[in-house]
């Protein structure tokens, strides 16, 4: 690299990476680092748009009217994440259509995880707690990823998937406080939701197929691998702290490695849900396609709109 020309965009685009500066959506880049981008940048838009599925179902259900404002407001930060990241991605060049016709056509993927059902009032505890959990390890190396609106987009991301986990570990700690009914509920969600949050770091760094270029590329800045045992770590002193137990018997701490032991995941699971066969992989985008379909007089509206507003601008400057 020290040999290519100042004037080389290729040698501009590694210095710039390697200075620690962002990359910006007029700036060149290879094609390469740009479909990376919109594949990562699209999956995480969708996972927070899929995302409410599970959630909302519980909004009319919530014990009380402060749990349903609570959780009303999460649902609404949710779609509110989907929309900054599909305008970082629409930066990239790819349009918010194409994107949503992937993610319809089932082409796109979002996080396996929200392929999982709520069962009970204990499982929108386990999301905040566990799958905003994992999110939040996830999402804080991503404020430093090199592509300046997405790095910008996480910062807030971040401050609100905040409030997230927190709304999910007060539920869990006052069902774990609660009636002997209560606890149980709320050990049965964390059985159930435990392993499917550990496969939503992804597989295991040697098996991924885009870790390594994203790496180099510092669009991620800690491995799949990395990023796991920093959640195993700080859930499992939680766990322990509100008195429930982690599903996996091999879950231990090792003192010379400073870290917890764990079990291996059971991939066949994770890569049969990914693949569209999870308890409800169909459910959710047949929600997805229905609302889309439902909401087209809307865009059919603002099309119209903006064409009047156009045809007027054109009459006035006539």
């Amino acid at each position: 690299m020290a040999d290519q020309p100042l004037t080389d965009p290729l040698a501009r685009f590694e210095r710039t990476i390697a200075a620690e500066e962002k990359i910006e959506p007029r700036d060149w880049m290879p094609d390469k680092y740009r479909q990376n981008l919109i594949r990562q940048i699209s999956q995480h838009a969708h996972s927070e748009v899929v995302g409410q599925l599970p959630e909302g179902n519980w909004i009319t259900r919530a014990p009380s009217l402060r749990r349903k404002a609570i959780l009303l407001a999460k649902v609404q930060d949710e779609a509110g994440h989907g929309l900054y990241l599909y305008s970082a991605a629409e930066t990239l060049g790819v349009s918010r259509e194409q994107m949503l016709d992937d993610l319809l056509s089932g082409k796109a993927k979002y996080a396996s995880i929200f392929n999982y059902p709520t069962l009970s009032w204990a499982d929108v505890g386990a999301i905040g707690w566990l799958v905003d959990g994992a999110a939040i390890v996830n999402q804080i190396s991503l404020c430093r990823t090199s592509y300046g609106p997405y790095a910008r987009a996480m910062v807030r991301i971040c401050k609100e998937e905040s409030f997230h986990q927190r709304q999910g570990f007060e539920i869990m700690q006052t069902l774990a406080a609660g009636t002997p009914e209560q606890k149980a509920m709320a050990q049965d969600a964390l059985d159930r939701w435990w392993w499917p949050t550990l496969m939503m770091f992804g597989p295991h760094d040697a098996e991924s197929a885009h870790s390594q270029q994203s790496m180099q590329w510092k669009i991620k800045r800690q491995s799949n691998d990395e990023l796991r045992q920093k959640f195993v770590d700080q859930t499992a002193l939680q766990a322990a702290h509100i008195g429930l137990v982690i599903p996996d018997p091999e879950l231990k701490w090792n003192e010379a490695r400073g870290h917890y032991d764990f079990g291996e995941i059971d991939w066949e699971e994770f890569n049969r849900v990914l693949n569209g066969h999870g308890p409800c992989n169909r459910a959710r985008l047949a929600a997805r396609r229905k609302a889309h379909e439902d909401g087209q007089w809307v865009r059919d509206a603002m099309m119209a709109h903006a064409d009047k507003e156009a045809a007027r601008a054109r009459g006035v400057a006539a």
